[in-house]
């Protein structure tokens, strides 16, 4: 947006940058990038000033093995963060994890439901959001709450664990027998403007798109692929699932459809392209990451 206009605000972007390559192509899109650890108080505190925050850290994986960790990351850089950027608006990235299940056939989560989640890294979801909270209260800072539920990508995401599980003849699990997803382009424009609706106090906003039945998908990939199709469990009455009124309402729908986004996932395992290896876990109903 910022090259379509010709001008405009300067972009940065903080991170530890352990991939090179990633802070390369930031600075050649002109991004100005800082090295930081962000677990360094002394050093959040020296980073230049911004008017718009979109806060994206968090730590989920290997979270069963080493919670404190977990929890570090989820509180304390939220912390230094709000307190360095009191008079900033924020778009802070939370979790549709944040919510217990819910039934598979009503509407979903809402953002007014009660916090009430499974496990370490769920929990520590909800202490992120807490922490944002408390300093929109104390500082007024306004602050969206973005409670991403699986966003996509031809290199990550559910459908391509699903489609490389149908593609390597692996059973796909159906317990988890429903879920949402969206198109990572889609979410990343919602989440910028996103920064339009922050509030103080906090607002939350669910940020997802399609809801879809693990089942028909994974069958949708055996036929795009010609591969047999092994399912293995049964699907519950419950699931991780958001209502999305508040953000159609706010935001609108996103603009890519299921079908195209499968088409696109098949073809790119069938091709082989280059898959990250980071599963989602999407099929983990005891909250252990």
């Amino acid at each position: 947006a910022v090259h379509a206009a010709g001008q405009g605000p300067q972009i940065l972007a903080v991170s530890r940058f352990s991939d090179q390559k990633t802070r390369e192509w930031l600075e050649s899109q002109g991004v100005r990038t800082i090295a930081a650890d962000l677990m360094d108080r002394s050093g959040v505190a020296q980073l230049p000033d911004a008017a718009n925050i979109i806060y994206m850290i968090g730590w989920k994986f290997g979270t069963t093995g080493n919670p404190a960790r977990t929890w570090a990351v989820n509180t304390l850089i939220p912390s230094f963060i709000a307190e360095r950027y009191p008079y900033a608006r924020f778009a802070a990235l939370s979790s549709g994890n944040v919510y217990p299940f819910a039934p598979v056939s009503g509407g979903g989560s809402l953002e007014s439901d009660s916090l009430t989640p499974l496990g370490e890294y769920a929990n520590s979801c909800v202490a992120r959001e807490r922490i944002f909270e408390y300093y929109a209260q104390q500082n007024g800072t306004p602050m969206t709450l973005v409670r991403l539920s699986y966003a996509l990508d031809l290199r990550y995401g559910v459908l391509v664990d699903i489609a490389q599980k149908v593609y390597d003849g692996e059973p796909v699990d159906v317990g988890m027998g429903y879920a949402n997803a969206i198109w990572q382009g889609d979410a990343n424009a919602m989440i910028i403007r996103s920064l339009a609706l922050a509030a103080s106090p906090a607002t939350a906003l669910n940020l997802t798109a399609h809801r879809f039945q693990v089942r028909e998908v994974a069958h949708t990939f055996g036929q795009l692929m010609g591969k047999p199709v092994s399912i293995i469990g049964t699907e519950q009455p419950t699931a991780l699932l958001s209502d999305l009124s508040k953000l159609h309402a706010s935001l609108g729908k996103s603009t890519l459809s299921l079908d195209r986004i499968l088409r696109w996932t098949a073809h790119w395992i069938q091709q082989q392209g280059r898959i990250l290896g980071k599963p989602t876990h999407f099929e983990a109903r005891d909250g252990v990451y």
